[in-house]
């Protein structure tokens, strides 16, 4: 059997700030921000059949979108005169249609053939891989959502599926790659092939405009304009695949604002306006509701989802496309993006702080971060903060930064038990830690368990078989290191003695 090669993987996604160095799956998002000084992420390029690797030092080091889990759900089939859509028969009303020539007619159908007979030679993972995308690109038919426009990415990505797992070694999860020829990022999720990481390519494009490599942003942004799809009366840049419950195609605020971002920086640096253009019209997606958009209606204003759809509010993601939106605005002097950041700038200034424990940060509500979207987070905010100046984020970044050298507190709460009955031994934790929980007796350990915990209250299971009193002692380490001890004692008394009735 074919070992997939083992390389390092990052954290959650892209920007403009400081690099991530770890990963997270609460799930899929999409990996995050960075500057051109964020270490160099290691990429795997594919040339005529041969893989070599190379460390990319524009490349943010991180694993997108985001949260989340990869997946395989089939959606219900839209039909037309009783019939379920397929690709050819999407393929053939397009060109009936006028929607695309007989050229391209004729190379889309090409791109099939060719997959589907590579297909029927492969076997095991490499056989599952190359299914996915050919799946997915059936169900976005089947659902109606095969338009002209989306053609290019979703045939673009079986193609590279299929020269990769006919060619290419076998990967590791979250491996990025690329192919010799091309600057466009993907990355590997396992059951789902590899997928363009459009929050990757956006991202690297930044680290680009960052080192004044200008051939090479002109280069990566000519294919990544090309990949663009009509969505919610604009353009926007989708994914293709399924992902913590989303169903292709799907896209994400986060990626849309880094987006409009470095087209604006493209703009002024390359000295071509048309990137002003696209960039205005992906600011479609900052307006429409999901799931066609990102937008939340709140009484402030409005919130930037993660992904079209979900509704679970993600502070990064959030604030990113907060950073995108207002550097648009500023670069392009454009009154819709202002007045799209203004919206979204209120409801953050409320939002903010209720992200702020008072030891560590969330990642969405009541799910702390990681260390790698703690740290991206802080650097967000703090962009932010000399954006506008507000208290509200000037004040949670420097929380945030303080947090990530104080150590964590903790709490014994249980202090009395009962002998040979069970009981819950409760103690509290200021933020997310490695706790590891001793009990003894005469100095001796009667009890000694450990596991990672987060904030709040949490209680482990303990049977005292004697009366006496009892020493506790809890360390705890926190994902930046800091270690907290707390030591206690607790009260054994004896079991009730039981009145015997004449």
């Amino acid at each position: 059997m074919e070992a997939p090669l083992q390389w390092m993987a990052g954290g959650p996604g892209e920007g403009s700030i400081g690099p991530v160095r770890s990963v997270s799956i609460l799930g899929l998002a999409l990996a995050l921000a960075l500057s051109a000084n964020a270490a160099a992420a290691p990429v795997l390029v594919l040339d005529h059949g041969h893989a070599r690797a190379e460390n990319d030092p524009y490349l943010p080091a991180a694993d997108l979108p985001p949260a989340g889990r990869s997946g395989t759900p089939g959606p219900a089939l839209a039909r037309v005169a009783g019939r379920p859509r397929t690709v050819g028969g999407e393929l053939r009303r397009m060109l009936a249609a006028g929607a695309i020539d007989r050229e391209s007619y004729d190379a889309r159908l090409a791109t099939l053939a060719r997959a589907r007979a590579a297909l029927r030679r492969l076997g095991g993972r490499r056989r599952l891989e190359l299914a996915a995308p050919l799946r997915n690109l059936r169900e976005v038919a089947a659902a109606g959502l095969l338009t002209a426009s989306r053609l290019e990415p979703l045939f673009l990505t079986v193609e590279r599926n299929r020269r990769w797992w006919t060619t290419g070694p076998l990967l590791a999860p979250a491996q990025r790659v690329r192919f010799e020829g091309s600057r466009l990022i993907w990355q590997y999720y396992p059951g789902q092939g590899i997928q363009l990481q459009m929050l990757a390519n956006f991202g690297r494009a930044n680290g680009y405009w960052g080192s004044g490599k200008d051939a090479d942003l002109a280069d990566l942004l000519d294919e990544l304009v090309g990949l663009g799809a009509e969505r919610a009366g604009g353009i926007a840049w989708e994914y293709y695949f399924h992902f913590d419950g989303g169903r292709p195609p799907w896209t994400s605020g986060l990626s849309q604002g880094t987006a409009i971002q470095v087209l604006a920086r493209a703009a002024v640096r390359l000295h071509d306006s048309s990137y002003f253009d696209i960039a205005r019209r992906g600011l479609a997606l900052f307006e429409a509701a999901p799931p066609s958009g990102v937008r939340v209606a709140t009484p402030a204003g409005a919130h930037y989802l993660i992904y079209s759809f979900s509704r679970v509010h993600v502070l990064n993601a959030f604030t990113q496309a907060l950073i995108g939106l207002s550097d648009f605005a500023t670069i392009a002097n454009d009154a819709p993006a202002r007045r799209l950041f203004d919206e979204g700038e209120g409801e953050a200034q409320l939002e903010v702080p209720r992200f702020d424990t008072g030891a560590w940060s969330l990642y969405s509500p009541g799910l702390e971060s990681d260390l790698g979207y703690h740290r991206l987070l802080t650097g967000f905010l703090r962009s932010l903060c000399v954006r506008t100046g507000r208290a509200a984020y000037c004040d949670t970044a420097a929380h945030f930064k303080r947090y990530l050298s104080e150590p964590p507190r903790m709490r014994l709460a249980t202090r009395r038990a009962r002998a040979r009955r069970p009981v819950a031994l409760t103690f509290l934790l200021s933020k997310r830690s490695r706790v590891a929980v001793t009990v003894l007796r005469a100095g001796r350990p009667v009890l000694a368990t450990a596991g990672q915990f987060g904030h709040g209250r949490h209680a482990i299971r303990w049977v005292p078989r004697r009366a006496g009193r009892y020493a506790v002692r809890i360390v705890a380490t926190d994902l930046a290191g800091n270690t907290g001890r707390t030591a206690a004692s607790v009260l054994v008394v004896g079991r009730a003695k039981r009145v015997r009735r004449t």
